[in-house]
């Protein structure tokens, strides 16, 4: 009864506004993110929903405003609603994909271009950083991918979400976040400082030097494990 008061109280407080969902028409708090809108209206999300903070790119959302031609893009979960929101999610963005085996692959800046040969059309609109919920720097990266400075590429795309709005406000057809992915990969494989220590673990992990200590945290109760969480060693 109290969290139906509380729910009443918000609604009272908040102004409603008209979205359209695939078409037809809601009234909505417009307080809310078009992801809340959409359970607001009744509708459960099975796909297009994931970390719910904008750090997941699972929900990209097509939408246009009542009287204005322009299609806009967004995160449903960061994107508030507005009045004469007219609107629909594309979980999956159907861009060009390119297939490509890393091993066969060097960390040679070349090897970009000669698998997305369309970043050297890109037209130095910026649309892609402007339209980007990370606020990275897509069009600087891309100019990195173009020149050859993978590295380069690869940090500044670091924060991507791989949620393709980049790609769809893209009048060069270039589909950024795969690029910036591609630089990612050949850094990671042939061109950042290999961790030894990692080494070293998967080998102790190899040679089973951890299989009493598991063992233990199996067969452990639940009273225990918290124990042995609480008074766990945190490292300063």
């Amino acid at each position: 009864m109290l969290n139906q008061k509380c729910d009443e109280k918000n609604q009272n407080n908040n102004e409603f506004v008209d979205i359209y969902i695939m078409g037809k028409r809601y009234s909505v708090p417009s307080s809310l993110t078009i992801m809340k809108a959409f359970e607001y209206a009744g509708y459960t999300l099975l796909r297009g929903c994931g970390c719910r903070a904008g750090f997941c790119g699972a929900c990209s959302t097509v939408y246009r405003i009542g009287g204005n031609h322009e299609l806009k893009v967004g995160l449903a979960c960061q994107t508030k609603v507005e009045n004469d929101m007219y609107l629909t999610q594309i979980p999956f963005y159907p861009a060009h994909k390119v297939n490509y085996e890393v091993d066969k692959l060097q960390g040679d800046g070349d090897q970009v271009v000669e698998i997305y040969p369309e970043i050297t059309k890109c037209l130095g609109c910026n649309a892609c950083s402007n339209v980007c919920p990370q606020d990275i720097k897509v069009m600087k990266y891309v100019s990195h991918a173009i020149r050859g400075e993978v590295s380069k590429a690869a940090d500044e795309s670091f924060d991507c979400l791989l949620c393709g709005l980049c790609a769809s406000k893209c009048p060069a057809n270039i589909v950024q976040y795969k690029v910036g992915l591609l630089c990612r990969r050949l850094h990671g494989k042939y061109l950042a400082p290999k961790a030894n220590h990692v080494k070293d673990r998967i080998n102790e992990i190899k040679e089973e030097k951890f299989e009493k200590q598991l063992d233990e945290l199996v067969n452990s109760s639940k009273d225990e494990l918290a124990n042995k969480y609480n008074n766990r060693d945190i490292e300063k």
